[in-house]
């Protein structure tokens, strides 16, 4: 093999990159809880993807002469009213939970990235517009607002806007998730716009296009990654609670939130139908909040490393 020149250009790039993570991981691994919750996320999320390998029941298919069977070495989480499989009904509606989470998410983070961008680059009357407009919809009842909108989705004559479809719900909670990204990354912008590298940019003839993409944009990726990670557990929330209310993904679907709702009248007589998919959602969105916490502590240098 031959030698690296001491001179070469690539060499001290590579050096930086990785005394960078290793800065970053450093300082994450010190986030005991965070750590945890990031190895929990991983492996139910390895149950979800793989959930046809581990188990071997379908979680459409009934068998009403194994109704409310408790859980068991062949029902690891019990059966429910048709005698569905509840352990390949948890997995499964654990898909749909988690990439209506995903979704919205990603559409909060890519309006509020969008527009807190624009606000703290550009300023005056526009920032006064945009800002004025995040309030607003700041100060909107988000529940009363989720329902209302995912009902009119469906109304529309769209295959991919019907019952049983997701999208519904992931549009308008990512539709009303994006004022908090907004408003973190103009003042962040704000800050940024005023840096040397910036105004040698603008000297060059870089246009604003230009300066918000590749200079100000990868500066503060961080905060949105933070952001959105901490975001996709309150998404979570807010698709299990419109489907157990009712207005979310309908069934036959699977999620966890219907499923928490068609076993209301259960609880005393078949607990496992509730705690299960009651337990899936406490885990999955206090590990993500915990991963948040030491991602937020490992990318931020304002912030303290937790013990």
């Amino acid at each position: 093999m031959a030698a690296t020149s001491p001179f070469s250009s690539e060499r001290p790039k590579t050096l930086r990159e990785q005394s960078l993570f290793m800065f970053y991981w450093l300082r994450f691994r010190k986030h005991t809880m965070a750590l945890i919750g990031g190895v929990v996320t991983i492996l139910i999320l390895i149950l979800i993807v793989f959930a046809p390998l581990v188990s071997d029941y379908d979680p459409m298919t009934q068998d009403l002469l194994n109704r409310f069977q408790p859980p068991s070495s062949q029902h690891w989480m019990g059966t429910d009213d048709l005698g569905r499989d509840m352990f390949s009904r948890v997995m499964y509606g654990g898909r749909i939970s988690l990439s209506v989470g995903m979704l919205a998410m990603g559409i909060a983070i890519l309006l509020g990235s969008t527009i807190g961008l624009v606000s703290g680059y550009y300023g005056g009357w526009i920032d006064g517009i945009l800002m004025r407009m995040t309030e607003i919809f700041m100060s909107i009842p988000s529940l009363f607002v989720l329902i209302a909108l995912g009902m009119f989705l469906r109304t529309l004559d769209l295959p991919s806007l019907k019952a049983g479809s997701f999208l519904p719900i992931s549009l308008v909670i990512g539709a009303l998730s994006w004022m908090g990204t907004a408003r973190l990354v103009r003042a962040s912008t704000l800050e940024l716009r005023e840096r040397e590298f910036v105004h040698a940019c603008r000297a060059l003839g870089g246009s604003d296009a230009r300066i918000l993409f590749l200079r100000i944009l990868p500066n503060i990726a961080s905060p949105i990654i933070v952001s959105a990670t901490l975001g996709l557990a309150g998404a979570i929330i807010s698709e299990s609670g419109l489907s157990y209310l009712g207005f979310g993904v309908q069934l036959p679907t699977p999620t966890w939130g219907n499923m928490l709702s068609n076993t209301q009248s259960q609880m005393t007589t078949a607990p496992w139908t509730a705690i299960f998919p009651g337990l899936m959602i406490f885990i999955v969105v206090i590990a993500i909040n915990y991963l948040g916490d030491g991602l937020r502590d490992a990318l931020d240098p304002r912030h303290s490393v937790k013990k």
